[in-house]
């Protein structure tokens, strides 16, 4: 049987770069190579695809030059890469590379979850692992998220959305009005960024001038959300289309204060943050998780996977949806895949049905005319 040639697009524009090359590895070197034929491609800090030699190793060392340039054309009359050559002239030739049956976006934050890539991927009619352009774009700007989960009726903090200009055009006004809405202790972060880049916990007016300072690092949008009381961070993995499941709750107890980047990625050993699979809750309480999240994969429009992130309150019991990752981390240590191997489906069978679920959305979004006629009736 003829392999199935699968796309892994990882790195990118984005401060969770290094994130990606993680989730990818494992990706890489969980698929099933008797089944798959993988295609890796880098993205570089600066945007450039590559996807001849080795890219992961490229990326790492930060020798773009190592591979020749790439692309990936809106036409979906070849469905595949291209490599770019430059002349004598100095002119760009391009010629293809390699055709893709489906492709793996591993890429985490903007210009990869936001919904750029996946447009890029629709243009070019080629199936794809995740959800659509509106769910990926809604997943990852936090802002516009609450919103819609708001509108939902489910249960969301309060927060303030602030843009980058206005805070650096009046930070004491910006403040004010922050204070003026919420009570301390509050979070800063970043409205499109995952994996805690960017994010503070502010107890005092002073602290929030360094969170919204280090927020607008990274986006033109900021907000700050009010602190859950001695918070619980719930997690649920959702697998599907149409038809999503949900897998076990899991908690994740943070090394420090709260679920920083520090203590996703570098504490280790006794210091490491500990996740608890499944999540010490009462029967009752798991099976709202469960519900509740695959209710807001619905509301955004998810598609094959997404993890949904809840705090729940330690103080009052009340539960609260924080976020959705539509390329949750996939890395050894990551909760998307260990939820799912203790709700009884395997890393390898995973990236299976990632594969299948991506191939059936496009079959399924294939059966829709493109052109109208009207009856002569």
């Amino acid at each position: 049987m003829k392999k199935i040639r699968v796309g892994i697009i990882f790195g990118g524009r984005s401060g969770e770069h290094e994130v990606s090359l993680a989730s990818a590895q494992s990706v890489m070197d969980a698929i099933d190579k008797e089944k798959y034929e993988v295609v890796p491609i880098g993205i570089t800090k600066t945007g450039q695809w590559i996807a001849s030699g080795d890219p992961m190793k490229a990326l790492k060392a930060g020798d773009a030059q190592a591979s020749r340039p790439a692309a990936l054309l809106g036409d979906p009359s070849y469905r595949g890469l291209m490599r770019l050559d430059e002349n004598t002239e100095r002119a760009i030739e391009a010629t293809r590379l390699t055709e893709l049956d489906v492709v793996f976006p591993v890429l985490h934050g903007p210009y990869g979850e936001d919904g750029t890539v996946q447009g890029l991927l629709e243009l070019a009619g080629i199936p794809y692992v995740g959800a659509g352009v509106i769910g990926s774009a809604l997943g990852l700007d936090k802002a516009v998220f609450k919103d819609v989960m708001r509108a939902h009726g489910f249960p969301v903090v309060d927060q303030v959305l602030l843009k980058r200009k206005a805070w650096d055009a009046d930070p004491e006004g910006a403040m004010d009005r922050v204070e003026e809405a919420l009570d301390y202790p509050m979070f800063t972060k970043p409205a499109n960024l995952g994996s805690s880049v960017g994010i503070s916990k502010c107890d005092n007016r002073s602290d929030l001038a360094t969170g919204l300072a280090e927020a607008a690092k990274y986006d033109r949008k900021l907000i700050v959300e009010a602190a859950v009381p001695a918070a619980r961070e719930i997690e649920v993995s959702v697998l599907g289309n149409d038809e999503p499941i949900a897998s076990l709750p899991g908690e994740v107890i943070p090394s420090r204060e709260f679920y920083s980047y520090e203590s996703k990625y570098f504490d280790a050993g006794e210091d490491a943050s500990e996740l608890l699979v499944p999540a010490p809750l009462s029967p009752e309480l798991t099976e709202r998780v469960r519900e509740l999240a695959v209710a807001v994969y619905q509301a955004i429009d998810c598609a094959s996977m997404a993890r949904v992130d809840f705090l729940l309150s330690g103080e009052t019991g009340e539960l609260y949806v924080n976020e959705v990752n539509t390329i949750p981390g996939f890395t050894s240590i990551s909760m998307y895949p260990k939820l799912w191997e203790a709700t009884g489906i395997p890393y390898p069978e995973l990236i299976d049905r990632l594969v299948e679920l991506a191939i059936e959305r496009y079959q399924d979004k294939a059966r829709s005319e493109t052109s109208y006629r009207p009856s002569e009736d």
